[in-house]
């Protein structure tokens, strides 16, 4: 015992310490430690402009939280790795997440078979994990912990399957599939719609991602001179699609997927060759919702240049993690909770007007049109026959 000093008097001094301290009281450390939240995105790599885009759509929007105040006071922290797109990379990225980072919540701002790996992780773990882009089925299926906030690859393809039937009335269409989870789950929802509205198949021709040459196969394309050339590639392989396709002489009418929704990776690889094509996608940029305007153009004043599909993309993902810890605190059961009762939510990419028990979403799928390298509304599909998974 200090001199001078009884028990009683140790014991308001302790007490003292500990409300200066905080310790267990509503403004306490612990109770203003951040939020941490991870984001995997392949930033290096052959998707890293994808990557990249979605990285700083997050950060811009963790930026805005921050600024306002955070989560109930709390600053959220994002945890951002690398995938290198690679999908032994995601397992161990979202490990680092949920047993080195004690993340709350992950959000992929990743591809199809990077967010697989992941996903299953997290399953496991059960923490809640919020996709922004990835197509393919299978990443929702491992349970209730996983979903998506852009519609399902066959989903897409069919409402491309749609646009060229009925929209542009095409009667022959040509398919150029990109052979990978992404690329095939697009044409089979395609082929399906397009078919059962009287459109014929001429073709139907797969490719490796990261091909270089298309030459002999746009050649027999244009021999067969199908009303649409429809093709599944990413931003790069698209851009040579279409350059490749312009030198050959080839003035078909050409459709894309969201893949190749992307500033830096598409329009400004294919230039002119990219005029008029046509993209199913989820982002439109002639849209009159307020959130839609101010990230448009937050992001194009932040950056300087126009955001595309992945950024906004995994900007809705993790603005619904943010969203739903606002209301039901950082519970990881809770979260997915409040997710499933997500009717009628506005995000950048539109309005969900609700997800499915097994965490997929129901939302209408964009048409944009490249006109004079930008992309512009075209048009939009909607009927709910289509968009339900």
């Amino acid at each position: 015992m200090m001199k001078g000093i009884g028990t009683k008097e140790l014991i308001v001094v302790w007490i003292a310490a500990v409300m200066v301290a905080g310790i267990g009281g509503p403004s306490s450390p612990a109770a203003a430690q951040p939020i941490k939240i991870g984001l995997m995105a392949p930033l290096t790599g052959p998707a890293a402009a994808d990557g990249l885009s979605a990285k700083q759509s997050c950060e811009m929007l963790v930026e805005q939280v921050n600024a306002a105040g955070g989560i109930n006071g709390r600053k959220i922290e994002l945890i951002v790795y690398d995938d290198q797109f690679d999908s032994k990379q995601a397992v161990t990225v979202a490990q680092k997440m949920i047993e080195g980072d004690k993340v709350v919540a992950g959000v992929s701002g990743s591809y199809s078979f990077t967010t697989r790996a992941a996903a299953q992780v997290f399953q496991e773990e059960k923490i809640p994990f919020s996709v922004g882009y990835a197509l393919h089925p299978a990443i929702t299926e491992g349970g209730k912990y996983v979903f998506r906030v852009t519609v399902l690859g066959h989903v897409q393809g069919r409402a491309g399957g749609y646009a060229a039937g009925n929209l542009l009335k095409v009667k022959t269409v040509s398919m150029l599939i990109q052979d990978n989870d992404f690329g095939q789950s697009l044409a089979s929802g395609f082929r399906e719609q397009a078919e059962g509205l009287g459109v014929k198949v001429l073709s139907a021709d797969k490719f490796k991602m990261g091909e270089k040459e298309f030459s002999p196969v746009l050649t027999k394309i244009k021999q067969l001179n199908p009303d649409l050339i429809y093709n599944t590639a990413y931003p790069i392989d698209g851009a040579l699609i279409l350059k490749q396709a312009a030198d050959l002489g080839i003035k078909t009418q050409q459709m894309g997927s969201e893949g190749l929704d992307s500033t830096k990776g598409f329009l400004d690889v294919a230039g002119k060759a990219a005029e008029g094509i046509i993209i199913t996608t989820n982002l439109d940029r002639d849209s009159k919702a307020e959130i839609t305007r101010k990230y448009l153009d937050e992001y194009q004043k932040k950056y300087g240049f126009a955001p595309d599909m992945t950024g906004a993309s995994t900007y809705d993902a993790l603005l619904m993690v943010i969203d739903a810890i606002k209301k039901v605190g950082t519970d990881a059961d809770k979260i997915v909770d409040a997710f499933r009762a997500m009717k009628g939510w506005q995000g950048v990419t539109g309005q969900i007007q609700a997800f499915t028990p097994q965490g997929e979403v129901i939302k209408n799928v964009e048409l944009q049109v490249v006109r004079s390298n930008v992309f512009r509304h075209f048009g939009v599909v909607s009927d709910l026959k289509l968009l339900t998974p």
